[in-house]
């Protein structure tokens, strides 16, 4: 959008020229007179007009309008010679040169269009080749010009149609250099506001996407870290028409994402997703979220709130877990725990040792599959039970193992419950009946 007005208003700079054309037409002699309109030094001027104005070459073009200026310095068509070295230097891509074309006409003509339009449209492309930070005049400048383009009423030398072929785009730059300037002010509410406007006017301009990320996230409200997060993510992933990214900036911009959504989210699962969307769409719909890792640590700490309510013994074997494995763990085990009777555990049953009439039972405390207990008795328990049948039981600790981690408990027959193994009966012996004597 912005580049097809570029042409736009290119086209309106020749057009003001038109009037001195059409009044020299028939190859007369230009008239040299004072006759109170503009006129022509001589045929020599008008031929050099003539030949820039069929010059479609921006570099060849600069050439002739320096040859025009050396050449008739104080001619009368001095206003349309400005208009055409501020729309060749743009072309040209010498933004400080179209810059200061742009204020000498300004300061002629400060409502001029084509110079209100390309100081605003130019002044951030400036400072971003330069990479120096802008000087406060020349923030003053471009939003000056844009906050006159954002008022601007049709300019004479625009037909209705052209008008409102240009009036949108170029609200929309100003909108974008406002939203610029703001931010080289460190005003990000400001800012914010600013580049929401130009987005809303031209969707695809995905460089307006990324800044408004960057002020988002200066504004600091963890309210809003999602939605700067899926600003960026649709700077980096929009490459359709009018993107204003090119590969190796949305590449730069996907590498800030992805660390930044790291440190919000705990990982990138789900960044993918999250660009695919942000592709399709220029904005977040409302009920848009990132679960942050403050998010995760809530929730973590809710189930396992829940999880102790529901199970104090399985919480409590979960904070003897945690300062076992702990550096300190020999010392915790020794002060607090070895030859102490704990409260009751319930696990599931995972191997015994003999296989029949064990004296040792392995139990699942933690998530009823892996071993975390050993229980052992002085005497062997009666038969056997099936791998998962749920014990209970309080024990003293006689040692443990933080690697693979194992506790082994001395626990007596009397506080154990669940077992329902038994011993088979004794075989009965044959009662053998002495035969009758004879």
């Amino acid at each position: 959008m912005a580049r097809t007005l570029l042409l736009v208003v290119a086209v309106t700079g020749i057009i003001t020229l038109a009037p001195g054309l059409r009044a020299q037409a028939g190859g007369q002699t230009p008239a040299t007179q004072n006759t109170g309109q503009k006129n022509w030094k001589d045929r020599a001027e008008y031929d050099l007009y003539d030949a820039i104005t069929k010059d479609n070459n921006p570099q060849t073009k600069l050439e002739k309008l320096n040859q025009w200026k050396e050449k008739y310095a104080a001619s009368d068509f001095v206003d349309q010679r400005q208009e055409a070295f501020l729309t060749t230097y743009a072309a040209l891509g010498q933004i400080q040169q179209a810059l200061d074309a742009s204020k000498e006409i300004l300061a002629r003509d400060p409502n001029d269009f084509t110079a209100l339009y390309y100081t605003a449209f130019l002044s951030p492309q400036l400072v971003a080749v330069t990479k120096q930070q802008p000087a406060e005049d020349q923030l003053a400048q471009a939003e000056k010009a844009s906050n006159s383009i954002l008022t601007a009423s049709k300019p004479a030398s625009l037909t209705d149609a052209q008008w409102q072929a240009a009036k949108g785009p170029a609200e929309e730059v100003a909108h974008k250099t406002l939203g610029w300037v703001a931010m080289q002010r460190k005003q990000p509410d400001t800012a914010e506001a600013e580049f929401k406007k130009a987005l809303a006017a031209n969707p695809s301009d995905s460089e307006v996407s990324y800044w408004l990320g960057i002020v988002i996230l200066q504004e600091r409200k963890p309210e809003k870290q999602a939605e700067a997060l899926y600003d960026y993510a649709r700077a980096a992933a929009y490459d359709g028409q009018g993107a204003t990214l090119a590969a190796p900036s949305r590449e730069a911009v996907k590498k800030q994402l992805t660390d930044f959504y790291t440190r919000y989210h705990g990982s990138t699962e789900g960044l993918d997703q999250i660009l695919a969307v942000a592709k399709a769409s220029p904005t977040a719909a409302p009920d848009f979220k990132i679960v942050s890792t403050t998010d995760l640590e809530k929730a973590r700490l809710e189930k396992e709130q829940a999880e102790a309510a529901a199970n104090p013994s399985l919480a409590l074997w979960k904070q003897i877990k945690t300062a076992l494995t702990a550096p300190d763990g020999d010392t915790y085990f020794n002060s607090s725990m070895k030859g102490t009777l704990l409260p009751e555990f319930s696990g599931k049953v995972v191997s015994m040792t003999p296989a029949l009439k064990p004296k040792a039972v392995v139990v699942a405390i933690e998530n009823g599959t892996t071993g975390d207990a050993t229980l052992k008795f002085e005497t062997p328990l009666p038969g056997k039970v099936a791998a998962g049948t749920v014990l209970k039981f309080q024990g003293m600790p006689e040692s443990y193992t933080g690697n693979p981690f194992m506790v082994t408990f001395a626990v007596e027959k009397s506080k154990l419950t669940g077992w329902t193994g038994t011993n088979p009966a004794p075989a009965r012996k044959p009662v053998h009946h002495k035969a009758a004597a004879q």
